[in-house]
């Protein structure tokens, strides 16, 4: 393999030479390539592959037999531990004591009629100079007592175990059109939902909206709600405040039915530093799964910092990767927090203004690794699966295939787009916004690696920031969203959702995101239940009855959103080709681009409508198959549907070249396809 590896990289086909700047790092490119073939070795013996190695969910934890149970677990500071619970009266001494076994594995056996399905227990665990209770590792369900607010691990063996109706989705095609979405948050009342709301009534939305795949957010195990689910506590354990395992494997289930797949957030770059629920000091040392001294903790996010480096680390985070494939049928994952684990300094403080900062000493190599075999693992488990890295830095090669030197993910998030948006919509007024600036944005992507892009996702939702329609309109929403208000601030806000969102989507990579509710403009931010906000649930839900009210606006930009999603899915944009400038014209706000036979155009100028203007296109007949201003989105239908331009000539100072000529009014965007000679006759003509 490793030989295969090294003639990839110096091949004159390799991709890595599409990008000179990279070439006076192939030989760490090289040494990187090597390191993870030798952690692949240690960790096989070269006798198994990487996946059949990633099945410590299948040794760890507790697990039935034909009579009674056995129960295993790495703690090898551990000087006794003992399983106790409610079979001892929670009186840890008497409980079932578990011996060790080599490497510092401890392993029990519970006699049949101890342990029950729903019976709740813990581990007690004694090292030198100290000893507590702790929830295992491996534990596949963890409840939290409503009354004293305690976590146990709970015994999960029903009689019936989930029969799955339907076969796993194909990958998502021809691109990926992700629906961020948080159980928890995604019902109208103020509470928790469930996996069962979510299912019966969020998941037909998702259909009617027209997305394909699904991105769960928070479905590991955390204690504290706030955390958006980026605190976990227990990787192998489906959040049980959303329901039980059986309900979260019928909601995917479902999703599969409608052809939908169903990812979810891995979060492997740290952990909750809580002890009793966690992994921190769990064996009494707080090296055990992190780093030691300062390194372990992560300053910024108050969590622990896993050891890359650590065999028995890779084991857990590898098993986590196969436990959800093999588990719960999801079909990927988005890695979190991928910047705070490629860099000793977690990305903080730092500007990558040069390719020398992806090479240099504060790269975790280690993590790196592990990045790469965890593609590997989910990959050959399930060949179908996607993976998406969340990474700030612009780490390259993060996306491409290992054999090429890279880590082997399928997709990364285009973060400076969402972020262009929010710097014009906030700081720029609407006339001096820079459409080579925005060009820029939405097409800087490395040849070499596929790319989801988004307007907005959870990140710009959170309290203290403001979604993107709460940023363009404001208080005004609370107001002036009927369909009978006239309100100029109202449509200039509806109009740039729709032109910011078509931009997007037109000149992505090779996918698009959406976070739940911002389809149709869900108003304000999201803020979960806190001390600072007396524990309230009014900010961490959606108002789904704002989309369905007719008298309302907000149906307008959700049923601009799905018509969006069909253009997208019907002349495959986003798969064939990359997007090409066709006319960009800074004065005028106007940006023309072309993909695959489609016409982009965008006039973003606030108040200047263009009559007669001039766009070169190769000679032919095009047709406006889509336009931002229709009424039926809530615009002002200044154009005639369905009409067709001809290219005629004009003459230049040099020479004559071919345009076609149209309206372009302010603040809308159009689309125009050229037919074929053979093809449609025209409904209406534009000469």
């Amino acid at each position: 393999m490793y030989i295969m590896c090294m003639k990839s990289i110096f091949h004159p086909q390799s991709r890595l030479f599409d990008d000179a700047y990279l070439k006076p790092f192939l030989p760490i490119i090289l040494q990187r390539q090597e390191y993870a073939h030798k952690v692949t070795q240690r960790l096989t013996n070269n006798k198994i592959n990487l996946a059949d190695f990633s099945s410590g969910h299948e040794f760890f934890g507790l697990h039935r037999q034909k009579k009674g149970w056995i129960f295993r677990e790495w703690a090898p500071n551990a000087s006794s531990i003992s399983i106790f619970g409610a079979f001892c009266g929670w009186r840890p001494y008497e409980g079932v004591p578990l011996e060790r076994s080599e490497n510092g594995v401890w392993q029990g056996t519970i006699p049949e009629g101890i342990l029950h399905h729903g019976d709740l227990y813990r581990l007690y665990v004694r090292w030198p100079g100290g000893e507590g209770d702790r929830i295992p590792v491996y534990a596949r369900r963890v409840v939290q007592d409503d009354t004293t607010k305690i976590f146990n691990a709970q015994v999960w063996a029903p009689d019936k175990p989930y029969v799955w109706k339907h076969r796993d989705p194909k990958r998502p095609s021809p691109i990926a059109t992700i629906y961020e979405a948080h159980v928890g948050m995604a019902q109208e009342r103020e509470g928790i939902g469930t996996y069962e709301e979510f299912r019966q009534n969020i998941l037909p939305r998702i259909i009617d909206a027209g997305y394909n795949t699904i991105q769960l957010m928070a479905l590991m195990e955390h204690p504290y709600y706030g955390s958006f689910g980026y605190h976990v506590s227990s990787f192998f354990a489906a959040s049980s405040r959303f329901g039980t395992p059986e309900e979260l494997k019928a909601l995917i289930d479902d999703a599969h039915g409608a052809g939908i797949a169903v990812i979810m957030d891995m979060v492997h770059s740290h952990s909750v530093s809580n002890e009793t629920e966690g992994l921190s000091r769990f064996d009494g040392t707080p090296y055990q799964y992190f780093h030691e001294g300062p390194r372990g903790h992560h300053s910024a996010w108050d969590s622990r910092c896993f050891d890359y480096s650590k065999p028995e680390v890779l084991h857990f985070l590898l098993s986590n990767c196969r436990f959800w494939l093999d588990e719960y049928h999801v079909d990927g994952a988005r890695f979190d927090g991928v910047t705070s684990m490629l860099y000793s300094h977690h990305g903080l403080g730092t500007v990558f203004t040069s390719y020398d900062r992806y090479f240099d000493s504060s790269v975790d190599l280690d993590a790196l690794t592990y990045l790469v075999l965890a593609n590997e693992v989910i990959h050959t488990v399930k060949p179908s699966a996607i993976t998406i890295a969340e990474d700030v830095s612009g780490m390259p090669g993060l996306a491409a295939p290992r054999e090429d030197g890279g880590c082997g993910f399928d997709y990364r998030l285009a973060m400076g787009i969402a972020d262009c948006w929010f710097k014009l919509a906030d700081k720029v007024p609407d006339e001096k916004w820079n459409m080579g600036e925005l060009w820029h944005e939405l097409t800087n992507r490395r040849a070499d690696e596929c790319t989801i892009s988004y307007v907005e996702c959870h990140d710009q939702s959170i309290v203290g920031s403001k979604t993107m329609i709460f940023e363009l309109i404001d208080a005004a929403m609370y107001t002036d969203m009927r369909v009978s208000d006239q309100n100029a601030y109202i449509d200039r806000g509806i109009a740039l959702h729709k032109m910011m969102r078509l931009a997007t989507l037109a000149a992505a990579g090779h996918g698009y995101l959406n976070f739940m509710g911002n389809e149709f403009g869900h108003p304000e931010w999201v803020d979960f239940p806190r001390e600072g906000n007396g524990w309230s649930y009014k900010y961490a839900k959606r108002q789904w009855h704002l989309r369905d009210d007719p008298n309302l606006k907000y149906h307008f930009m959700a049923d601009f959103d799905r018509a969006m999603l069909e253009l997208a899915r019907k002349f495959k944009i986003v798969f064939n080709e990359i997007p090409h400038l066709v006319h960009i014209h800074e004065d005028d706000k106007v940006l023309v681009f072309e993909r695959d036979g489609l016409l982009f155009l965008f006039n973003f100028d606030p108040s200047r409508s263009y009559t007669d203007y001039a766009i070169d296109a190769p000679p032919g007949e095009y047709i406006l198959i889509f336009d931002t201003d229709e009424s039926r989105f809530g615009g002002q239908n200044r154009i005639v549907p369905d009409q067709t331009y001809f290219t005629c000539p004009i003459m230049t100072k040099n020479s004559p070249r071919l345009c076609i000529k149209l309206y372009l009014p302010c603040r809308s965007g159009l689309v125009l396809k050229k037919l074929s000679r053979k093809g449609t006759t025209s409904k209406r003509k534009r000469t």
